[in-house]
């Protein structure tokens, strides 16, 4: 027996009233979730906030509905049944997976839980046999499929043009502060700082594993370094650069992957194959970050291009005279 599936009820094997009473407590969630939603958003994006505060008093309304017609057919008590009680039924992503996804994310979350909800209303007004009952359960399962319409209303009058622009804008900066910017930090300094070393132990050694082996600890350690220092840089509350373990994580992370790009073609056993690869790598890091600046930071193509490839290249430079002497 699986611990939390075996008692798990199949959606086919559910009362009607039990059908009724998952369709309450599905409301509440998506109420709860829906302001959620708004709270974490009011203060940058009070536009949106509005809009996901409107589709919570729709839920309520639904909610409201549901219960009276289940007092009027089976009175006042109604059983605890979630959707983590219903095999195969449709989940929640938790509201701080969706938080850290951003703002447009959040919103394509919204169409997701409508359309899940939709389709549970369809499948749950074919069970019953109820005339009253069927007919609240199509008239939800088409008020799911309109909520598209009524977010667009909504929308229109809470998130004009104007305002969503600069809710748009807001959010890209952020993504930028938060995700781009220390990421790519660390892909530089990951891929520019780790060529001295790297390159020194293998033009002194010719030796392809220690070569890795000295590639791998300075790519993690630096990782580990980049990773706390700019978590503890900065918290983030007054230069609006957004949470300093994102930030963190980004920068760590980036740092590794460009050290780690040009040590792991090292586990190739000849030098020499192993270096012209790890040339080539170092060569297309160094072109994705121009990418990135001049995508993300706006910095001028050519600009970012001599600073990125000069610098690699004195650095790559200085690591292989090292080495060769």
């Amino acid at each position: 027996m699986i611990p939390g599936v075996s008692s798990r009820r199949r959606f086919k094997d559910l009362s009607e009233q039990e059908i009724l009473a998952l369709a309450i407590s599905s409301e509440e969630d998506d109420a709860r979730i829906y302001r959620s939603y708004a709270e974490m958003l009011r203060e940058e994006f009070p536009a949106s906030a509005a809009v996901f505060d409107g589709m919570a008093e729709e839920e309520d309304e639904h909610r409201r509905r549901l219960i009276d017609l289940y007092e009027a057919r089976f009175g006042p008590t109604i059983p605890l049944i979630r959707r983590e009680h219903v095999a195969g039924f449709y989940a929640r992503r938790p509201v701080w997976l969706v938080e850290n996804l951003g703002l447009e994310r959040i919103r394509e979350e919204a169409h997701i839980m409508e359309r899940d909800a939709q389709r549970f209303y369809e499948a749950a007004a074919a069970a019953t046999t109820d005339a009253a009952t069927r007919k609240l359960l199509g008239d939800l399962a088409a008020a799911e499929a309109g909520h598209a319409d009524t977010a667009d209303d909504l929308e229109k009058e809470h998130l004009g043009d104007e305002a969503r622009s600069d809710e748009d804008a807001e959010a890209h900066r952020r993504f930028v502060l938060t995700w781009v910017q220390p990421g790519l930090a660390g892909l530089m300094d990951g891929s520019v700082s780790t060529l001295a070393p790297i390159f020194a132990t293998a033009f002194a050694t010719q030796d392809t594993w220690t070569t890795f082996l000295v590639g791998l600890a300075a790519s993690v350690g630096a990782g580990i370094s980049m990773g706390f220092t700019e978590a503890a840089s900065d918290d983030g509350q007054i230069s609006g650069r957004g949470s300093p373990f994102k930030r963190g994580l980004a920068s760590g992370v980036m740092t590794t992957v460009g050290g780690l790009g040009h040590a792991l073609p090292y586990l190739i056993p000849d030098f020499w194959t192993a270096t012209i690869t790890a040339i080539i790598v170092v060569f297309v890091e160094l072109w994705a970050i121009v990418w990135i600046q001049n995508r993300f930071m706006e910095t001028p193509f050519l600009r970012a291009t001599f600073q990125v490839v000069l610098g690699g290249a004195l650095v790559f430079a200085a690591g292989a005279l090292i080495g060769s002497g």
